[in-house]
């Protein structure tokens, strides 16, 4: 019996001399919403296309259900892709366009009939049979394009960006179906992205990527909370990033005072970087805090203020539901649960 439905060992891809993939070791499980989160360039299409059998790896294994997969055609492979351009034919109605893929494996006319019915419910799209692609409006288009992929029933479905075209509402809209929809079918999605609010709200787990290489692998919970470096954390959310020194296990300095944190592991004096995130800090009397400063700017963000807060030489970003007067005095405190520490990344 084999351990993980996909397994990548070793993936590289070289583009002339370009690294687009650097020694990815990933693995995907039966039933996982995964998603891979990061920057335009950083390989996350790159990877999804390998999957899907439309790149070959310069180097590396990729196996599904324990067999390989890199010497499976892409039309064999039990993956269906959707892309960011969804890629459907004009000249065909609705239901031609879903039962397009049928067609070709000669499926009776009663199975395809019972099929292309059974996935434009689950797309909420009942009764849309004869309609032309070019009058339904881009949210419409894409269910089409998730149910053209889904009612071959494959064990996996890759969606590359598929939200991006589509207007904020309708995108907050389409997250929460398609993680039903994912519930539902109980089928295997990686996702691609660069939205990090995307990612958290839709994921079992998000792998970061950066440059062609992985940085972090978790829970949505995880990422978030537990970045392993300065750049998840930077990209996962807004984060205060300041220079730090590890005095000893469990207290870092920064800003010129020394701070009770939960983190051990770090060398007596070793140069770190300190990460808050801006609702971790509690706004107080300068009086009564180590930090203290002045309010610079606030801005209403509808569920709080961003402040920016001139403290200890450092600019804060701060949100809290109070809201406080540009050129008041005010006091930062942190809890050492919300002080994390990370190692000083490397200079390239």
């Amino acid at each position: 019996m084999y351990k993980h439905l996909i397994e990548l060992k070793g993936i590289c891809k070289k583009f002339n001399t370009t690294d687009a993939l650097n020694n990815i070791n990933l693995y995907i499980d039966q039933n996982e919403f995964l998603t891979l989160l990061g920057p335009s360039g950083c390989g996350k299409s790159t990877l999804l296309r390998i999957i899907a059998g439309f790149e070959t790896p310069t180097g590396g294994s990729v196996t599904f259900e324990g067999e390989d997969l890199l010497c499976i055609p892409p039309h064999k492979r039990k993956i269906n892709t959707v892309f960011q351009k969804y890629a459907l034919f004009t000249h065909m109605n609705v239901y031609d366009n879903i039962a397009f893929g049928l067609k070709i494996k000669k499926m009776s006319k009663d199975k395809i009939d019972q099929k292309v019915k059974k996935v434009l419910k689950l797309v909420n799209l009942e009764g849309f049979e004869d309609r032309d692609i070019d009058s339904l409006s881009g949210g419409q288009q894409q269910r089409i394009a998730i149910a053209r992929a889904i009612v071959n029933e494959p064990a996996v479905l890759l969606l590359d960006e598929p939200l991006a075209a589509l207007d904020l509402k309708l995108r907050k809209d389409m997250q929460l179906e398609l993680k039903n929809m994912q519930r539902e079918l109980g089928i295997t999605f990686i996702y691609v992205t660069h939205d990090q609010e995307e990612a958290l709200s839709m994921s079992d787990t998000v792998v970061v990527m950066k440059e062609g290489t992985i940085q972090q692998i978790g829970t949505p919970t995880d990422i978030y909370n537990e970045p392993k470096n300065a750049y998840v954390a930077d990209f996962i959310g807004e984060s205060n990033i300041v220079p730090g020194i590890m005095k000893k296990d469990c207290l870092v300095n920064f800003c010129g005072e020394d701070f009770e944190c939960v983190d051990t592991g770090f060398d007596e004096n070793e140069s770190v970087d300190v990460v808050i995130r801006p609702e971790d800090f509690y706004v107080v009397d300068e009086v009564n805090a180590k930090i203290k400063g002045v309010v610079e700017s606030v801005t209403f963000k509808g569920v709080h203020n961003e402040i920016i807060i001139d403290a200890n030489n450092t600019k804060w970003m701060v949100q809290d539901t109070m809201s406080f007067e540009v050129g008041q005095r005010v006091g930062l405190i942190i809890k050492p649960f919300d002080i994390h520490i990370m190692k000083k990344e490397a200079d390239k």
